[in-house]
């Protein structure tokens, strides 16, 4: 079994970019821009790797290698991104690496690319990219061509001895456990070992509503491959298991005028079978609230004269600062309610938000996580 954490530091100390790996300080997906490049660049190691596993390793400098990290990304709906833009497209997997000098709240994004047998081009426009385009890897470089190329098998040994390299050992393991423990410590960590293999650790801040026990601040790891597989600040989520598998309910609190009920949002299911293998399985569970549209309304004018404030650098009043706290969530609620100009203006205030405070940024960002989840199901 591979552990991700060393596989990112054995790429890293390979070479620098090349025909088989890329990396990036970040990505964005939830702009136009931002998920043609990132789907570029999937096209590219796919097809100019056939025969064997490509990365993309996402928190580190381009210039010096520094791991710097980035948000903990839900990569659930990330393979159907994949399919709706891309024709003959690769397996995708997106995993959250953490690092020990890292801050809690941020990991290293590990994108594996495994492609499947024929040509991957892009099946529709994406910005400035035209349908039926076809990438390659030219070095470093990801390059349209406007023809199939014979691409040589030159990367699979390479590839294979650096995966070979990053193999999980009892030493890795201990290590990774002990430091889990050590570093949630607040929080009640607990692990527990699957299969005698699985080695799966978690840790959360307890509370009971309604005779049902949730869980916030929610952390889980597995220790093997050194891979985030959850973490939430802001949700609240159920947790089962038993000898064979690791279920998470994963719960949005939403509401207006401070009446607030928690709707169940995604489930995931972890299950560990006999031969050393795991299989992760999400469904959705969210179906939208439904609110007034006369209040929807006011909310939504009111959120847009908020946001010309915060553009223009105006003062908010005190009923106003009340209010740019549940702005995301808001929007977020009237887009659900087919106010569909309601996503622009939250990615409109993605820079505004961040400037004025860090906690309503926060919520800007679960809103958008919440919305990619529906958007990609």
């Amino acid at each position: 079994m591979i552990n991700k954490r060393l596989l990112i530091k054995n790429l890293l100390a390979h070479n620098d970019e090349n025909s088989f790996y890329d990396k990036k300080r970040q990505i964005d997906i939830g702009e136009k821009e931002g998920k043609a490049k990132f789907l570029k660049h999937v096209c590219a190691l796919s097809n100019t790797n056939p025969k064997n596993n490509s990365y993309i390793v996402i928190g580190v400098e381009d210039d010096d290698n520094r791991i710097m990290g980035v948000d903990f990304f839900d990569d659930s709906k990330i393979q159907n991104l994949i399919n709706a833009y891309l024709i003959n497209p690769p397996i995708v997997q997106y995993e959250n690496i953490p690092f020990p000098h890292l801050p809690d709240d941020k990991v290293v994004g590990l994108v594996t690319i495994r492609a499947i047998d024929g040509l991957t081009s892009l099946k529709k426009n994406i910005w400035k990219y035209y349908g039926g385009s076809v990438f390659y890897r030219d070095g470093s470089m990801s390059m349209p061509k406007v023809y199939d190329v014979d691409i040589k098998d030159v990367n699979s040994k390479i590839v294979e001895a650096i995966e070979n390299n990053s193999q999980n050992n009892i030493q890795h393991t201990l290590d990774g456990v002990f430091d889990f423990l050590s570093k949630r410590k607040d929080y009640h960590p607990q692990y527990k070992v699957f299969k005698e293999y699985f080695v799966l650790c978690w840790a959360g801040q307890k509370k009971v509503y309604k005779n049902e026990t949730f869980y916030s601040r929610v952390d889980i790891e597995l220790i093997n491959e050194q891979v985030r597989l959850f973490f939430s600040t802001l949700d609240e989520v159920t947790i089962r298991y038993d000898d064979h598998a690791f279920n998470i309910v994963e719960y949005v609190s939403l509401g207006l005028n401070n009446s607030y009920k928690y709707y169940p949002l995604e489930e995931t299911r972890i299950s560990f079978a006999n031969n050393a293998t795991y299989h992760i399985e999400t469904k959705l569970l969210f179906e939208a609230p439904q609110f007034d549209r006369k209040v929807l309304h006011h909310i939504y004018n009111a959120n847009n004269a908020i946001l010309d404030k915060l553009k223009k650098g105006v003062t908010l009043n005190s009923s106003e600062e009340r209010d740019v706290k549940n702005l995301p969530a808001t929007y977020l609620i009237c887009y659900l309610n087919l106010f569909h100009d309601a996503i622009d203006k939250l990615n409109e205030a993605k820079p505004y938000l961040k400037k004025y405070n860090s906690e309503v940024y926060e919520s800007l960002k679960e809103s958008l996580r919440i919305l990619r989840k529906v958007k990609y199901s």
